[in-house]
């Protein structure tokens, strides 16, 4: 063997010191103990997945989904595919409505069908249900005028163009109808004004996000500064005023402020005995409660995420910067201030990210003009019925928190996310 085939082999031993049986079973034990890992998380796992994956991944679905009219009417469904839209379906389509009506009838899915129907021209569920009542019989002769004698809708091409639509089983129109348009044979158009809801709800949800995750940063900023200053043990008195509200349910809080703010609350008997007021003010049932109520739920994590960056900043920058002649006001803004920011950017995102879904309080102490998103995402699922639209909904208040979030990220940075 040559003396440089030698010296290369003394080389390898010496940059690899673990033999290759020896990296092996290494890498085994390894996947053995990610393995055992995996085995104790896979129960979590499973149970996010069935309890908060799945709901939302199926709410989330139906924003694209329409399956009523489809299921209801399977045989106008087919006879419409191949319909051109330049004049009435021919007359098997006028027979097939008639035999889906009456199966739709027995089945107990003619409702919901109407339903869907109805978020496309109001008017459709009667005009549904009026023929479900007259319903023509195939046999004593042609199906179609008798359609048109029971509503001179049928004989209109936009009633079947809107059969046509809602038959499609998969469908942008819940996703249309959140942000206030809808398709037609020209393409999209707005709402008319006085069907306009949602975009001005989506502004409404972000302006009261907004004030109140400003209202929090103004108050809790100067408690969070007190708390980071005092002594440890005065410090640790005082923060349990700030810990003791997430042991009282969010229910009990907002139904306090109910109580409070009523005319003949608490808060009105205080200013008309010091003088200050003549009448009641009106502190419920609009914009001024909402604020008050989501502004002191959510204030604690304010304090807790701007103490939690203050308690680690060494009190002597700001000594040092007094000592060279600053003004403290100077000081203070200047050297302490910016010191803060990762605070700051923490405490607004967790606000403003959680006042963007609350229900509770606007619901119990705002008015008609206070409505948010997730009130109205609660009124579809619950009141009409209206799945798609909840689910549409639900889908752009996701994309909106997802934006919050990588803007938040590329400022500040998720990983400086700290909580006291």
């Amino acid at each position: 063997m040559a003396i440089g085939e030698v010296g290369a082999m003394a080389a390898g031993a010496e940059a690899d010191p673990m033999p290759r049986a020896g990296r092996d079973a290494y890498r085994a034990a390894r996947r053995k103990e990610a393995m055992r890992s995996l085995a104790f998380a896979l129960p979590l796992l499973v149970f996010l997945v069935a309890v908060f994956l799945y709901p939302i991944g199926a709410l989330l679905l139906r924003s694209v989904q329409s399956e009523d009219v489809a299921a209801a009417f399977p045989r106008v469904s087919a006879g419409l595919a191949a319909w051109s839209g330049a004049a009435l379906p021919p007359s098997p389509v006028f027979e097939a409505l008639a035999a889906d009506i009456a199966a739709a009838q027995e089945r107990g899915t003619l409702v919901s069908a109407a339903r869907r129907l109805n978020t496309y021209e109001p008017g459709f569920r009667s005009l549904i249900l009026k023929t479900a009542r007259r319903l023509p019989d195939p046999a004593a002769g042609p199906v179609a005028p008798a359609f048109v004698a029971i509503d001179p809708r049928w004989g209109e091409t936009e009633t079947w163009h809107f059969i046509q639509r809602a038959s499609a089983r998969i469908t942008p129109d819940y996703l249309l109808a959140a942000i206030d348009l809808r398709a037609g044979p020209r393409g999209l158009s707005e709402l008319p004004p006085d069907q306009r809801i949602y975009q001005a709800a989506f502004a409404r949800t972000f302006l009261i996000s907004g004030t109140v995750t400003l209202l929090c940063l103004i108050l809790g900023y100067p408690v969070a500064y007190l708390l980071a200053t005092l002594p440890p043990r005065q410090s640790n008195r005082l923060m349990i005023f700030v810990i003791v509200p997430f042991w009282t349910s969010l229910l009990v809080r907002t139904t306090a402020w109910y109580v409070l703010l009523q005319p003949n609350g608490v808060v009105n008997a205080l200013l008309a005995q010091a003088g200050l007021t003549r009448e009641p003010l009106a502190l419920m049932f609009n914009r001024t409660g909402v604020l008050v109520g989501m502004t002191h739920v959510l204030l604690p994590f304010m304090i807790l995420a701007n103490y939690a960056v203050m308690r680690g900043i060494s009190p002597s920058y700001q000594r040092a910067a007094v000592s060279l002649g600053a003004h403290p006001a100077i000081a203070f803004l200047r050297v302490y201030v910016p010191q803060t920011l990762p605070g700051i950017g923490t405490g607004t995102f967790l606000v403003f990210v959680l006042a963007i879904g609350y229900y509770i309080t606007p619901a119990l102490l705002g008015g008609g003009g206070d409505e948010m998103i997730s009130q109205l995402i609660a009124f579809q699922m619950d009141r009409q019925l209206n799945w798609g639209l909840a689910g549409a909904l639900s889908v752009y208040l996701v994309l909106l928190t997802l934006a919050v979030y990588f803007v938040f990220n590329h400022f500040v940075g998720v990983d400086r996310l700290r909580l006291g």
